[in-house]
């Protein structure tokens, strides 16, 4: 079921309301058939993928824990990489694969077809495979207990707020969590019902609004122009980051609610100043995984530049690749490895460029020239992350980087292309202020208010009073947009992955 829709809606608060009326060694119980629930009603049949990665991943870390042979220990996780991977690679990427290597067999026998097995992608593989191996790998370093009790390592792998896109947590995080006997908590309900109603708007409105005019261009681009091609990149960013930023808040304040805190996964990414620093701010959960478990056992930046640069291609061509079955995204991981290598070795020279002519790196003109500089560097990386295939990458350059692309009359052809009429833009502006003002209204907390005295009293009331009336607002948003969704309702983005 999507978050987004009627079914969740009613799912949600059932679970909630069972969650503390049960006694907290019956709850583990409600959660795993609520989470197991959950993700059956995509596909009941795939549930023994997920059930089979459990029990593999689980008996790999008790064997791990008890046995000290070496051998041992490091059979039982390179059979838990090979087995998991396996799984992953076989549903996720056997088509690719096959595909790719009939590509190059075309070259020598162009008659030669390729053939295409009907396998269905299970929701949310990419996300459970690569949690239950940082857990493997936790226990093999020491850096993680075992966990002894079937059921919360089950419910781990599978609790059902981030189980289809994250955020991708630790055990260490998590697990403790799911044992700890909760009490209620009117904080914790009131800060879950405030980040979820964020995640709704950021999903109904902001994102499905602004995917209308993406959508529009990328259907035909030989018909948009350049302008409508980089306007269409930034606004896919625009709606890639509400998109999953909005799972993200729906699935932290779902946890929430029930006194679980996941891991942030977004750090106001727009803001960032530079490819390094956006990657350190977007699907955080994500860039710690390949960091901790592929960029530091190659080495990370300890064995020089140049071997920096090399393991930075490496990680983001896997993380592109960890995104879809499809070379649009290794395309994407690679430039953007292009971006933080260039800045890597650019860093100094600008450093000292900038002492010479006494320009300031955090001052004001310096941090917007930075954003803007960010901002267009960003619109071919959104290109290749949203093109349906190389061929329409190739078409989408051609428009933004020649003369036909930018012909007379190219603001007319670029809202025709974008099917955006002079309200559709004021709409698609006001999009964009409001995704600017959520992130300190879902991160308000009356506990980060000033205690004591008169004063603060007076600003804790006219906070609750103001964001009182701002989720009241927000909620009408919500509800006004699922009536005309009708359960018609847009799947999130980062499912497919």
């Amino acid at each position: 079921m999507n978050f987004n829709s009627l079914q969740f809606l009613i799912f949600l608060p059932v679970v909630v309301i069972l969650y503390w009326l049960l006694p907290h060694k019956f709850r583990w119980v409600l959660l795993l058939i609520a989470s197991y629930y959950f993700y059956m009603s995509w596909n009941a049949r795939l549930v023994f993928l997920i059930a089979g990665t459990t029990l593999i991943s689980y008996v790999a870390g008790l064997v791990i824990e008890r046995t000290e042979r070496k051998g041992l220990r490091r059979f039982w996780l390179i059979a838990t990489l090979v087995v998991c991977f396996g799984v992953l690679i076989f549903f996720k990427y056997f088509n690719f694969l096959l595909d790719s290597v009939f590509a190059v067999v075309r070259l020598f026998s162009p008659s030669a077809e390729s053939p295409v097995l009907d396998i269905l992608l299970p929701v949310g593989i990419s996300f459970y495979t690569f949690q239950t191996l940082s857990y493997v790998i936790d226990v093999y370093r020491g850096s993680c207990a075992a966990e002894r009790h079937i059921g919360y390592y089950a419910l781990f792998v599978s609790y059902f707020p981030q189980l289809v896109a994250g955020p991708i947590e630790r055990p260490e995080n998590l697990i403790p969590q799911l044992r700890a006997p909760h009490t209620f908590d009117r904080e914790d309900l009131a800060a879950g019902l405030r980040i979820l109603l964020v995640g709704f708007f950021r999903k109904c409105v902001i994102a499905d609004t602004i995917a209308v005019f993406v959508d529009s261009v990328f259907a035909d681009l030989s018909a948009a122009n350049g302008l409508a091609v980089a306007l269409a990149g930034l606004l896919f960013t625009v709606q890639m980051y509400n998109d999953f930023a909005g799972y993200s808040d729906i699935a932290t304040g779902s946890a929430r609610l029930m006194g679980v805190r996941l891991m942030k996964n977004f750090d106001k990414p727009l803001t960032a100043t530079s490819f390094s620093d956006f990657f350190r701010r977007w699907h955080i959960s994500l860039t710690l995984w390949f960091t901790d478990y592929v960029y530091i056992p190659l080495g990370g930046s300890r064995r020089g530049t140049a071997r920096k640069i090399l393991n930075t291609f490496i990680v983001f061509a896997l993380c592109g690749l960890w995104h879809g079955a499809s070379w649009t995204y290794v395309l994407w991981g690679l430039y953007a490895a292009l971006m933080i290598s260039l800045e890597t070795l650019l860093r100094r020279p600008c450093k000292a460029l900038a002492g010479r002519l006494h320009i300031r790196g955090d001052g004001t003109l310096s941090v917007l020239l930075r954003h803007g500089l960010m901002l267009l560097l960003f619109i071919p990386a959104a290109i290749l992350f949203r093109a349906p295939t190389v061929a329409d990458i190739g078409t989408a350059f051609a428009q933004l980087f020649t003369a036909v692309g930018w012909g007379a009359g190219f603001f007319d052809a670029a809202f025709a292309a974008l099917s955006m009429q002079p309200i559709d833009f004021l709409i698609a502006a006001l999009c964009v202020v409001c995704m600017a003002k959520l992130v300190p209204l879902g991160s308000f907390s009356a506990r980060a208010l000033p205690a004591g005295g008169p004063r603060a009293g007076v600003l804790l009331g006219d906070a609750r009073r103001a964001s009182a009336y701002l989720y009241g607002v927000l909620a009408v948003a919500v509800g006004w947009m699922i009536l005309i969704a009708a359960g018609d309702s847009s799947a999130f983005a980062y499912f497919q992955f």
